[in-house]
């Protein structure tokens, strides 16, 4: 028998809408599973067959075939597990094909039957709602990050029996447990203030303009001059984020898996401050599986240079194309990635001249304030 599960791929910080099929039919005995998948994804067929039989499924010695189309996507993750245990379940005649066509599944299945949380929940909703899908099922810890998307009702699970219960029985979507949506609170979001800081009138000044016009800017002076402490109250004096930024700077942070079911969204800009020994893979973003990096973490907000002149040259070039375009794209044997990368570059720097590097870092910065701050 076929059945066919809707579910969600991540590439770069955008889903993916991926159709799941599966086919349960005479023959020997066997699982196998299609579709340009990473090893991830194809250690998920023993995460699944122990995950069924834990949870009270018992399912004939027949010839199951998954695959995940469409088959020119790489599958990255384990967000896969749950829609391919749902789609098993379905051609086996255990559970009701009647939803899956309204529903989006996306979740990771541990041994004993238990759904755990995965990466990129939010960027996972956006997509089954512009999919029109009017149901999304998430793990119950994911649950808060993808209540953020309107015109979509999440539905939180935790386990493998109750996601079956939900889909045999429809009418226990009408009577679940309404949900507010989490509440976006600017107020006191914020530990510093700009306001805390004394004298320096020209810095604050030129920091101000600055930031009015989202221009770069260098701060130079000798150390405990107040260059660090000013740059990190940045943040506190840019505008509120709105709803639109809150949700697409949230996407790069859920991808990243920086996000917590305590804080499921990003309330205030990001501020960046790497290490001057960070490499160019670690500011750019990237990897075998290309995930964000520092600039687009900084996306949004403020990405601090501290000790500016000890960075590597070809790390400082990195930034050349991001603060041009605004994004970045990371290319891969298997496509291109891109991330944002719309961000304020606030560098700092000690009074001395350093040898060849110190005019090349003031060159890069294009459109670049640079002021030098009083003891």
């Amino acid at each position: 028998m076929y059945s066919k599960v809707h579910s969600v791929g991540i590439t770069g910080v955008e889903g993916v809408p991926i159709l799941v099929e599966a086919d349960v039919s005479d023959g020997l005995p066997g699982f196998s599973m299609v579709g340009y998948l990473s090893s991830q994804v194809k250690e998920a067929q023993d995460r699944v067959r122990t995950a069924l039989k834990n949870s009270g499924f018992r399912l004939p010695a027949r010839k199951v075939t998954i695959n995940l189309s469409p088959a020119d996507i790489r599958k990255e993750g384990t967000a896969f597990d749950l829609p391919i245990a749902i789609a098993i379940l379905t051609a086996s005649g255990l559970v009701d094909a009647s939803l899956l066509d309204k529903c989006v599944i996306s979740g990771e299945l541990g041994l004993d039957g238990k759904i755990k949380p995965v990466h990129g929940a939010l960027s996972i909703t956006a997509a089954a709602r512009k999919d029109g899908k009017p149901f999304c099922f998430l793990p119950q810890e994911n649950l808060r990050e993808g209540l953020i998307i309107e015109g979509i009702q999440i539905i939180g699970v935790n386990h493998l029996k109750k996601i079956t219960d939900v889909l045999n029985s429809p009418e226990m979507l009408e009577q679940s447990e309404s949900r507010e949506v989490p509440m976006i609170k600017q107020a006191k979001a914020y530990d510093v203030d700009f306001s805390e800081i004394g004298g320096q009138l020209l810095l604050r000044r030129a920091t101000e303009v600055a930031v009015a016009g989202m221009h770069n800017i260098l701060y130079i002076g000798p150390a405990g001059t107040g260059k660090s402490m000013v740059a990190r109250r940045i943040p506190t004096i840019m505008p509120s984020l709105s709803l639109e930024e809150i949700i697409d700077i949230s996407k790069i942070y859920s991808v990243s898996g920086l996000l917590t079911p305590e804080a499921p969204l990003m309330i205030r800009r990001p501020f960046r401050s790497p290490h001057h020994t960070i490499s160019p893979q670690a500011l750019a973003g990237g990897g075998r599986i290309p995930k964000p990096g520092e600039i687009s973490l900084a996306s949004g907000g403020v990405l601090f240079l501290d000790e500016f002149p000890e960075f590597q040259k070809n790390t400082i070039e990195i930034l050349r194309q991001p603060l041009e375009e605004g994004k970045i794209t990371i290319s891969r044997i298997h496509g291109a990635y891109d991330f944002p990368a719309d961000f304020m570059l606030v560098a700092a720097m000690n009074t001395g001249l350093y040898l060849c590097g110190y005019n090349y870092n003031l060159g890069i910065l294009g459109n670049t304030w640079s002021l030098k701050a009083s003891e």
